[in-house]
């Protein structure tokens, strides 16, 4: 069934051409791009294979037979890496690897060693309606306070303050506020969130939501920007691939800003994640996989930036490719650029696994939603995620 599913470049039929993996981007000409750059790599044929639906589970079950990709997407997980499933790439940089946003480049890394190429990336943040914040004499928040107050003074006739998702922001938002207190989900191999203050800044969603200013039950989720867009709220977390929709509904009428912070201890964050260009470890030909993720991913800085902006709206993970790019040089999405050098922060770094993300989530679900006390809630979940630790790590 597997190999059924997306298509080809039509070469190597004879079982000569690498295999490379792509899960189904919904932006319209990805697919022919990528199909385009393996066809022009000259050394060896490169087979495309596009996969719709459960890109992670059929990536997973692959891995575990000789009949996986040699190239494939994804992000690195440490249980990947401890089962001896991804290549080091770390000499496929060659010196172009300081060009790599940091923060993105440490998302492909385990144990110092790093296992992926970032392709592109994308990043949550703020969008605010200009003219809604003057008309009711609200300043763009910089802390979670004065986001709640916003959400508070916006929330007026048929508008809402702010929409952070149907849930009340508890599944994006969490991470977010734990940074804005200084902590996070794991650091130096222990729990990152053990801390009084992390019930603190959940409470601060629970106060969000009970605060009546948040638009709940939305037709489309915080991925879309449509809330938005239609004029239902003055603010809205999304993602960057929403600024051309933005745009072209608001024009200018509209800002972008980082999550807040709480305390002096913290800071404003964005989440951010890239998925990485990888090599199978179990494949029959990891050199000619190599070379070709460096031909794509390192050395082709044209396709990268096609790949990054000429279809959807993402950053490049190569500071000097967008540093140059047109679309990146202002308003919002330079902000953008500015808040991922500045306030990145790994949204699914590879030690947090999903049993990890589980249990964190579904503590925060419990007090944003349900009023659950944050404390016990925090405790609960960061017992769960150091036993996790203490499996992997010992």
């Amino acid at each position: 069934m597997l190999g059924a599913c997306g298509s080809n470049t039509g070469r190597g039929g004879d079982g000569s051409a690498l295999k490379q993996w792509y899960h189904a981007y919904g932006e319209p000409g990805v697919q022919q791009a990528v199909e385009r750059y393996a066809q022009s790599y000259g050394k060896v044929p490169v087979d495309v294979q596009w996969n719709p639906g459960d890109y992670d589970s059929k990536l997973a079950t692959s891995l575990l037979s000789d009949g996986g990709p040699d190239v494939f997407e994804s992000t690195p997980q440490i249980s990947s890496v401890r089962a001896g499933q991804l290549v080091p790439l770390d000499d496929v940089f060659g010196d172009a690897k300081d060009d790599f946003t940091a923060s993105i480049l440490a998302g492909h890394t385990v144990d110092g060693r790093t296992y992926g190429v970032p392709q592109a990336v994308d990043m949550q943040m703020l969008f605010y309606r200009k003219s809604l914040l003057a008309q009711a004499g609200v300043q763009p928040p910089s802390t979670v306070d004065e986001l709640i107050d916003a959400a508070r003074k916006l929330a007026t006739g048929g508008v809402k303050g702010l929409f952070a998702g149907n849930d009340g922001g508890g599944a994006v938002l969490g991470g977010p506020a734990l940074w804005s207190v200084g902590l996070d989900y794991v650091r130096d191999h222990q729990v990152g969130f053990d801390d009084p203050l992390a019930a603190q800044a959940i409470g601060k969603l629970r106060e969000l939501y009970t605060s009546g200013s948040l638009l709940l039950g939305a037709v489309k989720d915080w991925a879309e920007p449509d809330a938005f867009t239609q004029g239902l709220v003055a603010m809205q977390w999304t993602g960057l691939w929403a600024v051309p929709a933005v745009q072209k509904a608001l024009g200018d009428d509209f800002g972008v800003l980082p999550f807040p912070k709480l305390t002096g201890s913290g800071g404003p964050s964005v989440p951010v994640g890239a998925f990485g260009a990888m090599v199978n470890a179990k494949s029959k030909r990891v050199d000619e996989a190599k070379e070709f993720v460096r031909w794509l991913w390192v050395e082709r800085t044209d396709y990268q930036e096609d790949f990054n902006l000429s279809y959807g709206f993402h950053i490049p993970p190569r500071d000097s490719i967008a540093a140059k790019a047109a679309k990146l040089s202002g308003g919002p999405a330079a902000d953008a650029v500015k808040f991922v050098r500045d306030n990145a922060k790994a949204s699914n770094p590879p030690d947090w696994t999903s049993l990890m993300r589980t249990a964190f989530n579904d503590a925060v679900s419990r007090v944003v939603r349900d009023g659950a006390p944050a404390e016990a809630e925090v405790r609960s979940a960061a017992v769960k995620v150091r036993d996790e630790l203490k499996r992997l790590y010992g």
